[in-house]
């Protein structure tokens, strides 16, 4: 059976349409990282799997981006480290199968995993 695993929000629409496209094809892992934070290793990896820029991860609407990071250049590593201490910087959700991984927006970007 396929692992997957899904940095979720509940709250956001949009990763809940992306779970809701998910279910059924394999064995999901839910991340609640609001609530359960970040395995950072793990993270790095999830996202270095989409192969895209670690800038598309992050949530340029928030206030917190806004009032200590907007104007900053940041690398991979500075960018976890903000996650960590602010998951709400981090945009979801993030789907990961195997050695692939893509950023849920829109929702059916997930289905390019299957």
């Amino acid at each position: 059976m396929t692992k997957i695993r899904i940095y979720h929000n509940p709250r956001c629409r949009k990763s809940r349409e992306a779970l809701a496209l998910i279910e059924g094809r394999g064995e999901i892992e839910i991340i609640d990282y609001l609530k359960e934070g970040f395995n950072i290793s793990e993270l790095e990896t999830d996202i270095k799997k989409a192969n895209i820029s670690i800038e598309a991860f992050v949530r340029k609407g928030e206030a917190i981006y806004k009032s200590d990071y907007k104007g900053k250049v940041l690398d991979e590593k500075g960018w976890i480290k903000a996650f960590v201490k602010h998951p709400k910087l981090f945009e979801r959700p993030l789907v990961v199968v195997k050695n692939r991984s893509v950023l849920g927006r829109p929702p059916e970007n997930v289905l390019n995993l299957f």
